[in-house]
Protein backbone atom coordinates (compact mmCIF):
# COMPACT_ATOMS: atom_id res chain seq x y z
CA UNK A 1 0.00 0.00 0.00
CA UNK A 2 1.74 3.25 -1.16
CA UNK A 3 2.05 6.29 1.98
CA UNK A 4 0.45 9.65 0.87
CA UNK A 5 2.79 11.52 2.61
CA UNK A 6 1.04 14.66 1.67
CA UNK A 7 -2.59 14.17 2.51
CA UNK A 8 -1.19 12.14 5.87
CA UNK A 9 0.72 14.91 7.03
CA UNK A 10 -2.43 17.91 6.18
CA UNK A 11 -4.57 15.44 8.23
CA UNK A 12 -2.77 16.02 11.12
CA UNK A 13 -1.00 19.05 10.57
CA UNK A 14 -3.72 21.36 8.54
CA UNK A 15 -3.25 22.93 4.90
CA UNK A 16 -0.55 25.28 3.95
CA UNK A 17 -2.43 27.69 1.76
CA UNK A 18 -0.39 30.80 -0.09
CA UNK A 19 -1.41 34.09 -2.39
CA UNK A 20 1.19 34.50 -5.22
CA UNK A 21 1.18 38.13 -6.42
CA UNK A 22 1.72 37.03 -9.82
CA UNK A 23 -1.74 36.96 -11.12
CA UNK A 24 -0.33 33.95 -13.55
CA UNK A 25 -0.20 31.76 -10.86
CA UNK A 26 -2.95 33.05 -8.31
CA UNK A 27 -5.52 32.28 -10.11
CA UNK A 28 -5.46 29.04 -10.79
CA UNK A 29 -4.57 28.42 -6.74
CA UNK A 30 -7.80 30.48 -5.80
CA UNK A 31 -11.39 29.24 -6.57
CA UNK A 32 -14.86 30.56 -5.54
CA UNK A 33 -17.36 27.93 -3.95
CA UNK A 34 -20.60 28.53 -2.55
CA UNK A 35 -18.80 28.45 1.37
CA UNK A 36 -16.72 31.27 -0.07
CA UNK A 37 -13.00 31.21 -1.98
CA UNK A 38 -10.69 28.63 -1.55
CA UNK A 39 -6.79 28.01 -1.69
CA UNK A 40 -4.84 25.51 -3.01
CA UNK A 41 -3.08 23.91 -0.73
CA UNK A 42 1.29 24.04 -1.51
CA UNK A 43 1.47 20.41 0.06
CA UNK A 44 -1.47 18.19 -0.77
CA UNK A 45 -2.68 20.06 -4.04
CA UNK A 46 -6.46 20.20 -2.54
CA UNK A 47 -8.46 23.16 -1.98
CA UNK A 48 -8.82 24.50 1.30
CA UNK A 49 -11.69 26.96 2.66
CA UNK A 50 -10.98 30.39 3.80
CA UNK A 51 -8.53 33.26 3.49
CA UNK A 52 -4.88 32.07 2.09
CA UNK A 53 -2.21 31.53 4.91
CA UNK A 54 0.10 34.06 3.27
CA UNK A 55 0.48 35.89 0.09
CA UNK A 56 3.42 38.28 -1.81
CA UNK A 57 5.79 37.15 -4.76
CA UNK A 58 6.04 33.71 -5.85
CA UNK A 59 9.68 33.43 -5.08
CA UNK A 60 8.76 34.06 -1.02
CA UNK A 61 6.14 31.53 -1.17
CA UNK A 62 6.96 29.04 2.09
CA UNK A 63 8.86 25.69 1.35
CA UNK A 64 6.54 23.31 2.44
CA UNK A 65 7.97 19.59 2.29
CA UNK A 66 6.11 17.75 0.40
CA UNK A 67 6.72 13.85 -1.73
CA UNK A 68 10.02 12.38 -1.02
CA UNK A 69 10.83 15.11 1.15
CA UNK A 70 8.34 14.16 3.66
CA UNK A 71 9.01 10.48 3.54
CA UNK A 72 12.53 11.42 4.22
CA UNK A 73 11.70 13.22 7.06
CA UNK A 74 9.41 10.71 8.97
CA UNK A 75 12.70 8.56 8.25
CA UNK A 76 15.06 10.81 9.75
CA UNK A 77 12.69 11.21 13.01
CA UNK A 78 12.51 7.78 13.02
CA UNK A 79 16.10 7.44 13.85
CA UNK A 80 16.14 10.71 16.16
CA UNK A 81 14.04 8.84 18.47
CA UNK A 82 16.38 5.87 18.07
CA UNK A 83 19.11 7.91 19.03
CA UNK A 84 17.56 9.55 21.81
CA UNK A 85 16.45 5.86 23.33
CA UNK A 86 20.13 5.07 22.98
CA UNK A 87 21.27 8.20 24.17
CA UNK A 88 19.27 8.00 27.37
CA UNK A 89 20.02 4.46 27.94
CA UNK A 90 23.51 5.26 27.75
CA UNK A 91 23.17 7.56 30.17
CA UNK A 92 21.68 5.75 32.78
CA UNK A 93 24.77 2.63 32.30
CA UNK A 94 27.43 5.82 33.15
CA UNK A 95 25.27 6.63 36.12
CA UNK A 96 25.31 3.06 37.25
CA UNK A 97 29.02 2.89 36.80
CA UNK A 98 29.45 6.36 38.85
CA UNK A 99 27.92 4.47 41.41
CA UNK A 100 29.86 1.12 41.49
CA UNK A 101 32.94 2.74 40.97
CA UNK A 102 31.92 4.40 44.48
CA UNK A 103 30.92 1.24 46.41
CA UNK A 104 32.79 -1.36 44.52
CA UNK A 105 33.73 -3.25 47.41
CA UNK A 106 30.09 -3.49 49.11
CA UNK A 107 28.69 -4.34 45.79
CA UNK A 108 31.37 -7.18 45.68
CA UNK A 109 30.64 -8.42 48.88
CA UNK A 110 26.47 -8.60 48.21
CA UNK A 111 27.33 -10.40 44.50
CA UNK A 112 29.62 -12.90 46.69
CA UNK A 113 26.55 -13.45 48.74
CA UNK A 114 24.28 -13.92 46.36
CA UNK A 115 26.58 -15.97 44.26
CA UNK A 116 26.63 -18.27 47.27
CA UNK A 117 22.73 -18.78 47.24
CA UNK A 118 22.35 -19.51 43.66
CA UNK A 119 25.67 -22.05 43.02
CA UNK A 120 23.41 -25.27 44.94
CA UNK A 121 20.72 -24.17 42.35
CA UNK A 122 22.40 -23.80 39.53
CA UNK A 123 24.14 -26.77 40.58
CA UNK A 124 21.14 -28.96 40.48
CA UNK A 125 20.60 -27.65 37.01
CA UNK A 126 24.26 -29.17 35.79
CA UNK A 127 25.49 -25.64 35.60
CA UNK A 128 28.36 -24.32 36.80
CA UNK A 129 28.56 -20.74 37.79
CA UNK A 130 31.84 -20.59 38.98
CA UNK A 131 33.01 -21.31 35.12
CA UNK A 132 30.18 -18.55 33.53
CA UNK A 133 31.23 -16.43 31.29
CA UNK A 134 28.81 -13.87 32.61
CA UNK A 135 29.58 -14.46 36.43
CA UNK A 136 33.49 -14.33 35.04
CA UNK A 137 33.32 -10.84 33.12
CA UNK A 138 31.02 -9.27 36.89
CA UNK A 139 34.08 -11.04 38.71
CA UNK A 140 36.66 -9.28 36.59
CA UNK A 141 35.21 -5.76 36.97
CA UNK A 142 35.69 -6.13 40.35
CA UNK A 143 39.35 -5.37 40.12
CA UNK A 144 39.17 -2.19 37.77
CA UNK A 145 40.50 0.63 39.17
CA UNK A 146 38.41 3.46 41.26
CA UNK A 147 40.12 5.96 38.32
CA UNK A 148 39.27 3.23 35.48
CA UNK A 149 35.74 3.37 36.68
CA UNK A 150 35.32 7.06 36.26
CA UNK A 151 36.71 7.47 33.04
CA UNK A 152 34.30 4.50 31.80
CA UNK A 153 31.73 6.65 32.76
CA UNK A 154 32.53 9.57 31.69
CA UNK A 155 33.04 8.25 28.34
CA UNK A 156 29.91 6.50 28.32
CA UNK A 157 28.61 9.90 29.02
CA UNK A 158 30.57 12.06 26.22
CA UNK A 159 28.86 9.05 24.01
CA UNK A 160 25.59 9.84 25.22
CA UNK A 161 25.90 13.60 24.78
CA UNK A 162 26.55 12.77 20.86
CA UNK A 163 23.60 10.58 20.61
CA UNK A 164 21.29 12.78 22.25
CA UNK A 165 22.54 16.30 19.93
CA UNK A 166 22.17 14.22 16.91
CA UNK A 167 18.57 12.99 18.04
CA UNK A 168 18.48 16.61 18.33
CA UNK A 169 19.56 18.06 15.00
CA UNK A 170 17.45 15.18 13.32
CA UNK A 171 14.55 15.88 14.65
CA UNK A 172 14.64 19.46 13.30
CA UNK A 173 15.90 17.95 9.74
CA UNK A 174 19.39 19.79 10.82
CA UNK A 175 22.40 19.23 8.03
CA UNK A 176 25.19 19.44 10.50
CA UNK A 177 22.92 16.61 12.41
CA UNK A 178 22.76 14.45 9.42
CA UNK A 179 27.08 14.85 8.87
CA UNK A 180 27.50 14.42 12.59
CA UNK A 181 25.32 11.14 12.19
CA UNK A 182 27.37 9.75 9.32
CA UNK A 183 30.34 10.43 10.78
CA UNK A 184 29.49 9.12 14.26
CA UNK A 185 27.57 6.45 12.96
CA UNK A 186 30.47 5.26 10.67
CA UNK A 187 33.13 5.69 12.96
CA UNK A 188 31.50 3.26 15.40
CA UNK A 189 31.16 0.30 12.85
CA UNK A 190 34.14 -1.14 13.00
CA UNK A 191 34.23 -1.74 17.16
CA UNK A 192 30.35 -2.95 16.75
CA UNK A 193 32.03 -5.49 13.53
CA UNK A 194 34.70 -6.48 16.43
CA UNK A 195 32.66 -7.07 19.28
CA UNK A 196 30.27 -9.17 16.98
CA UNK A 197 33.28 -11.30 16.01
CA UNK A 198 33.53 -11.84 19.79
CA UNK A 199 30.16 -12.53 20.88
CA UNK A 200 26.84 -12.89 18.42
CA UNK A 201 23.88 -12.07 19.42
CA UNK A 202 21.00 -10.80 17.55
CA UNK A 203 20.58 -7.32 19.38
CA UNK A 204 24.31 -6.90 17.99
CA UNK A 205 23.54 -7.83 14.69
CA UNK A 206 20.56 -6.05 14.29
CA UNK A 207 21.94 -3.01 15.58
CA UNK A 208 25.01 -3.30 13.62
CA UNK A 209 22.54 -3.54 10.10
CA UNK A 210 20.56 -0.07 11.34
CA UNK A 211 23.42 1.42 11.50
CA UNK A 212 25.06 0.42 8.12
CA UNK A 213 21.80 1.31 6.20
CA UNK A 214 21.48 4.84 8.19
CA UNK A 215 24.77 5.61 7.33
CA UNK A 216 23.83 5.15 3.45
CA UNK A 217 20.43 6.29 3.62
CA UNK A 218 21.33 9.60 4.99
CA UNK A 219 24.53 10.20 2.74
CA UNK A 220 22.88 9.12 -0.07
CA UNK A 221 19.58 10.49 -0.01
CA UNK A 222 20.28 13.85 1.69
CA UNK A 223 23.48 14.26 -0.94
CA UNK A 224 26.39 14.48 1.65
CA UNK A 225 30.08 14.65 1.02
CA UNK A 226 28.78 15.62 -2.67
CA UNK A 227 26.93 12.75 -3.42
CA UNK A 228 24.30 12.83 -5.87
CA UNK A 229 25.06 16.64 -6.65
CA UNK A 230 25.55 17.36 -2.99
CA UNK A 231 24.13 20.64 -1.30
CA UNK A 232 22.94 22.34 -4.77
CA UNK A 233 20.86 19.43 -5.49
CA UNK A 234 19.49 19.01 -2.58
CA UNK A 235 18.75 22.43 -2.22
CA UNK A 236 16.92 21.71 -5.82
CA UNK A 237 15.00 19.26 -4.67
CA UNK A 238 13.86 20.58 -1.56
CA UNK A 239 12.56 24.17 -3.93
CA UNK A 240 10.98 21.91 -6.47
CA UNK A 241 9.26 19.47 -3.63
CA UNK A 242 7.30 22.86 -2.90
CA UNK A 243 7.64 26.08 -5.15
CA UNK A 244 7.15 23.45 -8.03
CA UNK A 245 3.63 23.56 -6.98
CA UNK A 246 2.83 27.11 -7.32
CA UNK A 247 4.07 27.02 -10.25
CA UNK A 248 2.51 23.54 -11.73
CA UNK A 249 -0.61 24.30 -10.96
CA UNK A 250 -0.35 27.32 -12.95
CA UNK A 251 1.07 25.58 -16.39
CA UNK A 252 4.10 27.28 -15.88
CA UNK A 253 7.38 26.17 -16.95
CA UNK A 254 10.67 26.13 -14.93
Amino acid sequence: MKIDWDRRTCARRGHVTYAPDESALRVPLRAETSHGEAWRCLRCGDFALGEPHGSGPAEEAPLVPRGKVLRDLFILRFLAIERAVRGVFIVLVAAAVWKFSNSQDSVRRLFDEYLDVFRPVFKHFHYDLDHSPVVGTIQKTFGYKHSTLVLVAVLLLAYALIELIEAGGLWYAKRWAEYLTVVATAAFLPLEIYELSEHVSYLKIATLVLNILAVLYIALAKRLFGLRGGRKAFDEERHSASLLEVEESAGVMV
